[in-house]
């Protein structure tokens, strides 16, 4: 069987919650091995509790969040305040080719587990470190998670509507952090590959969602605008927006970007005095009278199913879709096809859906390979199979409570 793209790359992941997590996730889904190394003292908080629904689970090894990301890795556990783990650490280490961790800046350096110190024992490894702020600067040792991560990097204030606060985001802005530790990675390892060379990376949390208010801060920097929450809105595209259909809490959402789309858009629907109608003839008047014009489309998608506007307008060129709840994303025919999601074995022999890699390898395979490691699930094969060590050893480092 072929193998993956970043089959023979090795992960020491030192991460945890979400941000840290999901890049070695998802450079195991293209065939790298990653060994996530957890301690007793302070387990992972998504094995407890999902920040999503406050939902608390009993026992490390039940929670599906957890599961979903660390989606295929293997489990080590290790108490790194005892100085026999970090011994041990700087071995797993030895053997990876990346290392990766996401505590406040100086936490791995007090442990003995900084850049420095773990490139003494492997010259060559290529070290993550990803924090809220990052490594440099005044507020390095400042506290974030994912809401403090879209607020400094701008987006929640862009975020909402204009008569309410800034729309705090969660879970998905830590998923943004990691695909871009994950892309960082992938540019060191090519780096690797032609020179030889490790090195370090410094990843601000924040930073990674700066990255996306180009525009915004254009827009001040040469018009000394503010842009501020507008709800669907765009600040030029008109219709741009998401309009009720038919049925309980179902929307679609539609977009036009040019006056030939606008023109095709009222052919399509049967409405070819708006393109005349002096309210909306061009980008200008639509922006100007965008609440009269979302009023009317609301009014013609109303009596409509989502599916019925989508395969209407995309006929006609238009960006239409359903805003899809989780139930009709999970049986989405297209969705299924492209096989979007993947059902591994969870706890107690009970299954878990999971959404696949969005990437289609024409010759690797790109999948997910199991649910998330249990526990200390891979303590034998870790210290046993890859490092060399004997029963007794482990044995023995399990009674000093080193190894869980």
């Amino acid at each position: 069987m072929t193998k993956g793209p970043l089959e023979g790359v090795r992960i020491a992941d030192f991460t945890f919650a979400w941000a840290g997590p999901y890049a070695s996730t998802l450079l195991g889904y293209m065939g790298a091995e990653a060994i996530h190394v957890e301690s007793n003292s302070r387990p992972d908080h998504s094995r407890t509790i999902s920040l999503t629904t406050h939902r608390r689970f009993q026992g490390l090894n039940q929670s599906p969040v957890f599961s979903d990301i660390n989606a295929g890795k293997r489990g080590v556990t290790l108490d790194l305040k005892k100085p026999g783990a970090v011994e041990l650490a700087k071995r797993i280490v030895k053997i990876c080719d990346v290392a990766a961790q996401n505590m406040r800046p100086g936490v791995m350096e007090r442990l003995g587990l900084g850049y420095e110190a773990l490139r003494a024992v492997k010259p060559d490894i290529i070290y993550l470190s990803s924090s809220a702020r990052g490594a440099e600067g005044p507020e390095r040792r400042y506290v974030g998670y994912a809401p403090s991560f879209a607020a400094l990097g701008g987006l929640s204030h862009l975020t909402g509507y204009p008569d309410k606060p800034p729309a705090n985001m969660a879970g998905e802005i830590d998923l943004i952090s990691a695909t871009t530790s994950a892309f960082a990675i992938l540019a060191a390892l090519n780096h690797k590959q032609r020179t030889g060379e490790g090195q370090h990376i410094d990843l601000s949390s924040s930073e990674a969602i700066s990255v996306f208010m180009g525009e915004v801060l254009m827009d001040y920097d040469m018009n000394g605008r503010v842009q501020s929450r507008d709800g669907n809105r765009d600040i030029i595209m008109v219709p741009h927006n998401c309009y009720p259909c038919l049925g309980d809490d179902k929307w679609v959402s539609i977009v036009v970007t040019s006056d030939e789309e606008w023109e095709a858009f009222c052919a399509a629907i049967d409405k070819p005095e708006w393109i005349e109608d002096e309210r909306f003839r061009d980008a200008v008047s639509r922006k100007t009278n965008e609440e009269e014009l979302d009023r009317l489309v609301g009014q013609w998608t109303i009596d409509r199913t989502h599916y019925d506007v989508m395969n209407l307008l995309q006929k006609a060129g238009i960006a239409a879709v359903p805003s899809f709840d989780s139930e009709e994303l999970l049986k989405d025919p297209h969705s299924k096809e492209r096989g979007l999601f993947t059902v591994v074995e969870h706890a107690n022999e009970e299954k878990q859906t999971m959404v696949s890699p969005p990437w289609k390898f024409s010759e690797t395979p790109v999948k997910i390979y199991s649910r998330g490691p249990h526990f200390g699930e891979h303590n034998r094969y870790v210290f046993g199979e890859l490092l060399g060590m004997k029963d007794d050893e482990i044995r023995a480092l399990m009674d000093e409570q080193i190894i869980y």
